[in-house]
C-alpha cells in the first residue's frame, strides 16, 4: 500500500519534477517513443547508463569477488521443455481480468489495490485529514484512476480495507474475484465491474529455429542457466561444497500492466546468486559470525496475516536463532544484502524485509523474504531471498537423468540395504525408441516402496508397467528381460545427495529507480522561488565523479582542462568538461541534477599557481589547493577512503564564485 514520499531531506517529494528531471537528463527515457513507445520498456541514456554500470560493479565486487563465487553467463532463449520441468509453463502467473464494456486488462491484485487505497483517501479526506494527492506528469497520457472521493467509511470498513490490503499478496484468482464482488470494486474507466480473474502465463513464448518446430521462450529468470550447469561448476570447483553461482543477465517477463516506469517493466536486468549448500549441515555459513549482530527491519508473515504491517528491529542471529529465519545461509545473505543497500545509498529508513505468506510463496521455496524498498509507489520488492530447498535440481536430474548431485567421501563407510533399478540398455534402446531416457528415468525415479512392489509385479507377470509422462497413454510395459529389481546389500564409502539452494535475486533497474528517489531532493535558490533538484548519489555509484569547469572560454584554459581531465581518467576517474556560456552556478547545478560528487574549477588564479578548486555538490562548499593534493582527495572521496569532512579539515577554504561568475 502507498503513502506520502519525502525526499533525501525530508520534503514531500514531488514526482513530476522527479520524472522531468530524469527525462531532461535523460536518465532513462520511453523506448520506440517517436513511435508511440510500447508499455513496460525503456532505454537508458548516459547517466542511467553509469548508474546501472557502478551499481553492477559494485554487486561484483560485494557478492561475486567477496564471497567467491563462480560467475556465469547464460543465452536468454529457452526451450520449452526447460521451463516446463521447473514450473514456469504451468506456475509463472499473475491473475488477470477484464473490463467488459472497453475490454481493458489489468492485474485484479492492483486493481483491488488501487479502489481500496482510493476510498481509504477518500475517508480521510472525509474525516478532515490532509491526504498528499499522487502527482503525474502532465505530458504524459494517463487512463483514469481510481479517484478518491470524500466519503466516510465506518471505523470497521476502514479496519477490514486495511486489512485485505495488508494481505494482498496472498490471495489467489478465487479470492481476488470474491473481493470484487464483496466489495463492490468498479473500473473508474467505465463504472463497470470486471471479469473474473483468470490466470495469465508471464512468459514471452518464442520458436527457435526456422523451422518453428523448437518451442521455446525468453527467460524469466537467470537461475535455471546456473542449475542446468551445476554438475560442471561442481567440477570447476574441484567438487568443493558448499558453493554458489551468480550471473547477471536480461530477463523477459510479460507483464500483464506496466506501471510506474522501471518499477514494473517487461525487460529487466537481474543479478542472481544459487548458493548450493549440503542440507544435512543444518544450512550453518561459515562467516555468520561476522553478520550476526546487524540489525534488519523485518516483517513477518504472521504480522501481515493478522492484517497488520509494523515492523520490528532485529539482529540477524537473533531473528535466526528464533527461528524466525529459518537457517543461517538465508539469514547471512539477508544481512550482505542489507549492507550492500548501505553501500550504494539506499536510505536504510525506506527498507525493510517482508516475509512471503503461504499463499504468495514460489512453487519451489521453504522460505522467503523480499528486500523492500519505499517510493512514491508504495513498498516495491527489490530484491528476493529464498530458500528453494533441493526442488530445481531435483526435477531437472528426474527429467534428464542427469547426476545433478554432489559426492563425497565418508569418514567411516556405511552399510545399506535397499531395492536397486538395473536397466538393461541394449534392449531398452529397441523396445522404447525416443521414449527410452523418459522410461528409464521414471524406473529410477521410484521410491523403495514403489520397487519392492514393481519387484513382485515382475516376478509375477514377468513384466512391470511403470507412470511416464509424455509417453503414450502415460504408462509404459517394461518386460523382465530389459530390467532387473533386486533387494541387495551394499557398503558405500562415498554419501551422493542433491544440495540444496539459497538464492538472493536482485532485480537492478528497481533497485536503481529507488536509489534515486532516495537520493533526490531540492534546495531554494538565492533570490527566487525555484526549487533545484539534486541527486545526493554516493561517489562510487554516481554516473561521473568529477565535473571541470573553465571560468571562462578563455583558450588559456584549454591545457589545463585536457591535462586534468586526462589525468582523472588514469586514474579510473570519470569526468566531463562543462565549457558552455552558462554561469558556473547553472554548470554546476546542472550536473547536481546528474549526481556528480564533485566540481573542480579552473580560473585565472590557476595559471598563475596551478592550484583549483573542488567544489563539493551536497554542501556547495568549496577547497582549494595545488593540483597535485586536489586530484589526491578526488581519489580517496571516489574511493570512499575520505569523506568531504574530512577534506574541509585538511585544506583551505575557498569562498567562491559560483552564484554569479558568468563565463566571458
Amino acid at each position: 500500500m502507498s503513502s506520502t514520499a519525502t525526499t533525501l531531506k525530508g520534503q514531500p517529494l514531488d514526482k513530476a519534477v522527479l520524472d522531468a528531471m530524469l527525462r531532461r537528463r535523460m536518465f532513462y527515457t520511453p523506448s520506440f517513443e517517436i513511435y508511440g513507445g510500447v508499455g513496460g520498456l525503456y532505454d537508458f541514456g548516459p547517466p542511467g547508463c553509469g548508474l546501472l554500470a557502478n551499481i553492477t560493479d559494485l554487486w561484483r565486487k560485494h557478492f561475486v569477488l567477496e564471497e567467491d563465487m563462480l560467475e556465469v553467463d547464460c543465452t536468454v532463449l529457452t526451450p520449452h521443455e526447460v521451463l516446463k520441468t521447473s514450473g514456469h509453463v504451468d506456475k509463472f502467473a499473475d491473475w488477470m481480468c477484464k473490463d467488459p464494456k472497453n475490454g481493458e486488462i489489468m492485474r485484479a491484485d492492483h486493481f483491488v489495490e488501487a479502489v481500496l487505497e482510493a476510498r481509504l483517501k477518500g475517508d480521510k479526506e472525509a474525516r478532515g485529514q490532509k491526504v498528499v494527492e499522487d502527482t503525474e506528469d502532465p505530458a504524459k497520457k494517463k487512463k483514469k484512476k481510481a479517484k478518491s472521493e470524500a466519503v466516510k467509511l465506518d471505523d470497521a470498513v476502514v479496519q477490514e480495507y486495511e486489512e485485505v490490503l495488508a494481505r494482498i499478496d496472498n490471495y489467489g484468482g478465487s479470492e481476488l474475484g470474491e473481493l470484487i464482488r464483496k466489495y463492490d470494486l468498479r473500473n473508474p474507466e467505465t463504472g463497470e465491474i470486471p471479469s473474473e480473474p483468470v490466470s495469465f502465463n508471464l512468459m514471452f513464448q518464442t520458436s527457435i529455429g526456422p523451422s518453428s518446430n523448437l518451442a521455446g521462450y525468453l527467460r524469466p529468470e537467470t537461475a535455471q542457466g546456473q542449475f542446468l550447469n551445476f554438475a560442471k561448476l561442481l567440477e570447476f570447483n574441484q567438487s568443493s561444497m558448499p558453493f554458489a553461482s551468480a550471473s547477471i543477465g536480461k530477463s523477459y517477463r510479460n507483464e500483464i500492466s506496466p506501471r510506474a516506469g522501471l518499477l514494473r517493466v517487461r525487460e529487466f536486468l537481474m543479478a542472481e546468486i544459487e548458493h548450493f549448500v549440503d542440507p544435512l549441515g543444518g544450512k550453518k555459513h561459515s562467516r555468520f559470525s561476522e553478520v550476526e549482530d546487524v540489525e534488519l527491519v523485518l516483517l513477518d508473515r504472521d504480522t501481515q496475516l493478522s492484517g497488520k504491517t509494523e515492523t520490528r528491529t532485529v539482529k540477524i542471529g537473533e531473528a535466526v536463532r528464533s527461528g524466525l529465519v529459518d537457517n543461517e545461509t538465508l539469514g547471512y545473505f539477508l544481512a550482505r544484502i542489507h549492507l550492500f543497500m548501505v553501500k550504494i545509498g539506499v536510505d536504510t529508513s525506506k527498507m525493510r524485509f517482508r516475509q512471503h505468506m503461504a499463499n504468495e510463496m514460489a512453487h519451489y521455496a521453504c522460505d522467503c523474504w523480499d528486500c523492500e524498498l519505499h517510493t512514491s509507489s508504495g513498498w516495491i520488492e527489490c530484491v528476493g531471498c529464498a530458500d528453494r530447498s533441493a526442488y530445481d535440481l531435483s526435477v531437472h536430474a528426474k527429467k534428464t537423468g542427469a547426476p545433478l548431485v554432489v559426492r563425497q567421501r565418508l569418514d567411516e563407510p556405511i552399510v545399506i540395504e535397499e531395492w536397486e533399478v538395473d536397466v538393461e540398455k541394449k534392449k531398452f534402446g529397441p523396445l522404447f525408441k525416443k521414449d527410452a531416457k523418459a522410461v528409464e528415468a521414471a524406473l529410477l525415479a521410484t521410491s523403495q516402496e514403489q520397487r519392492e512392489k514393481l519387484a513382485k509385479e515382475l516376478t509375477g507377470n514377468g513384466k512391470v508397467v511403470v507412470s511416464v509422462e509424455g509417453v503414450a497413454d502415460g504408462k509404459a510395459e517394461v518386460p523382465a528381460e530389459a530390467v532387473k529389481i533386486e533387494f541387495r546389500k551394499r557398503t558405500e564409502y562415498t554419501r551422493e545427495f542433491t544440495p540444496n539452494v539459497i538464492e538472493p535475486s536482485f532485480g537492478i533497474g528497481r533497485t536503481l529507480y529507488a536509489l534515486i528517489e532516495h537520493n533526490f531532493w531540492t534546495r531554494g535558490t538565492e533570490g527566487g522561488d525555484e526549487a533545484r533538484g539534486v541527486l545526493s548519489f554516493p561517489p562510487t555509484v554516481a554516473p561521473t565523479k568529477v565535473l571541470i569547469v573553465p571560468l571562462s572560454s578563455n583558450a588559456q584554459f584549454k591545457p589545463h582542462l585536457k591535462k586534468l581531465s586526462q589525468r582523472l581518467r588514469k586514474l579510473g576517474v570519470s569526468s566531463r568538461v562543462d565549457d558552455s556560456s552558462a554561469s558556473i552556478g547553472k554548470r554546476y547545478s546542472r550536473n547536481d541534477e546528474l549526481g556528480t560528487p564533485l566540481g573542480v574549477t579552473v580560473d585565472f588564479q590557476t595559471l598563475q599557481d596551478n592550484t583549483l578548486t573542488l567544489r563539493d555538490r551536497d554542501s556547495t562548499s568549496q577547497v582549494r589547493a595545488e593540483e597535485d593534493t586536489i586530484v589526491e582527495a578526488i581519489r580517496a572521496i571516489v574511493d570512499g577512503s575520505k569523506t568531504w569532512a574530512d577534506i574541509e579539515k585538511e585544506l583551505p577554504k575557498f569562498e567562491g564564485q559560483e552564484v554569479e561568475v558568468a563565463a566571458r
